[in-house]
């Protein structure tokens, strides 16, 4: 009986014992091997092969190496198992797996059972537990080692993707039965898979807060805003922005009267310095200063305060998110209760400046520029910043 595991790890388990240990020897023989068995029902013709194991080789005789690496691999599986040989025949000059052997193909088994359970459109507790454990087959993606291989990076995309689309179909049957605690471990274990998947970041905050753990939810959500930043160098999708909202919401409730109201708005608000807010907060602020445009005396600027590396080249993330942190703190303390800041993206923050003009704004601007500079002495790094007046919409 073999058993063969390519998600996560390649392992070849003959009768409970491993014996993929004994191709450690030979790279090309483990990719031959997990070829074939990723085509397990097909003929794969010499050439196509070779073009497989060697796509940049212009050698006379490639077909010639392709005999000499299966001969060699037979005898090394052989020496594990007499019979273990056979799993590679011939035929027409072509090679396949030997489907007359007892094998079970881990990525094989998920796909089927994938594709079957795509079909379903509503769940009970047995078909529940079913999906799940489908779910708990992909520990990982294909085995590593192999990422430099055009045809197995596409392989191992397409895995991925049929996990992350059942993940989602999952979510999506059981959220009408607030199967809630299914659907939190479901999410929290495909963002192990895949950390900057969006749709399973919106799931799995929506099932914190459908489940009164707003806080949890409010802790995922600055995960999330933090890989991008940090990582991609982007802002978080729009959706994920705009959840926000509905976190801080959540735990209001209608039954209050003004006085409440009052003091619940006022809460938290003694602090100094500017306010510090998501982006999709920052948007509504700045939508409101917008419609009141008319019938501000005062002028309203919009700046953009932004750091980056003297030599032009990408700033390290650590240093960045450092640098960043000592950036948010010199504005916080150089600017007024009033103003507005966000952090528009990986190195760059953006500022509501009412009742400002393009003079006294520079002001505030350069102050900042000194502040961040006496804060942080890395020189490497360079601020710059831009400072405009808000327009009013026609």
């Amino acid at each position: 009986m073999i058993n063969v595991y390519l998600l996560g790890r390649f392992e070849i388990i003959v009768n409970g014992k491993k014996a993929s240990q004994v191709l450690n020897s030979s790279k090309k023989g483990k990719l031959l091997l997990q070829y074939l068995l990723l085509h397990k029902e097909e003929s794969i013709t010499s050439s196509d092969l070779c073009e497989v194991l060697w796509p940049n080789d212009s050698s006379a005789n490639p077909e010639s190496a392709l005999k000499t690496l299966v001969s060699r691999i037979r005898a090394i599986l052989n020496q594990f198992d007499e019979n273990l040989g056979k799993c590679i025949v011939t035929s027409r000059g072509a090679y396949r797996w030997n489907n007359e052997l007892e094998c079970t193909v881990d990525v094989l088994a998920f796909e089927a059972r994938c594709q079957e359970l795509l079909r379903i459109q509503t769940i009970d507790e047995a078909i529940a537990k079913e999906f799940e454990d489908v779910l708990g087959m992909y520990v990982g993606d294909l085995s590593r080692g192999n990422e430099g291989e055009t045809w197995f990076v596409s392989r191992s995309t397409y895995y991925h993707t049929l996990y992350l689309r059942l993940a989602a179909h999952t979510v999506r049957l059981m959220k009408p039965q607030n199967q809630l605690e299914a659907i939190i471990r479901i999410c929290r274990r495909a963002l192990d898979i895949d950390s900057f998947d969006e749709t399973m970041h919106l799931e799995l905050m929506d099932a914190l807060v459908r489940s009164n753990r707003s806080n949890e939810a409010l802790i995922q959500y600055r995960h999330a805003t933090n890989l991008h930043y940090n990582y991609l160098g982007i802002r978080p999708p729009e959706r994920i922005q705009n959840f926000y909202k509905h976190i801080i919401q959540a735990d209001q409730s209608l039954g209050m009267d003004i006085s409440s109201i009052r003091k619940a708005l006022q809460e938290g608000d003694a602090e100094s310095g500017a306010f510090i807010c998501e982006y999709a907060i920052f948007k509504d602020i700045y939508r409101l200063l917008i419609r009141n445009f008319s019938r501000m005396a005062n002028g309203m600027y919009l700046g953009i305060v932004m750091l980056s590396s003297v030599d032009g080249q990408t700033i390290e993330p650590g240093m960045l998110d450092k640098a960043m942190t000592f950036l948010l703190r010199a504005m916080r303390k150089n600017l007024r209760r009033g103003d507005t800041i966000t952090r528009y993206s990986s190195s760059q923050y953006a500022l509501l400046l009412p009742a400002v003009n393009n003079e006294t704004g520079r002001i505030i601007l350069e102050r900042i520029r000194t502040a961040f500079y006496n804060q942080y002495s890395e020189t490497s790094l360079t601020f710059s910043y831009k400072i405009g007046p808000m327009e009013e919409v026609k």
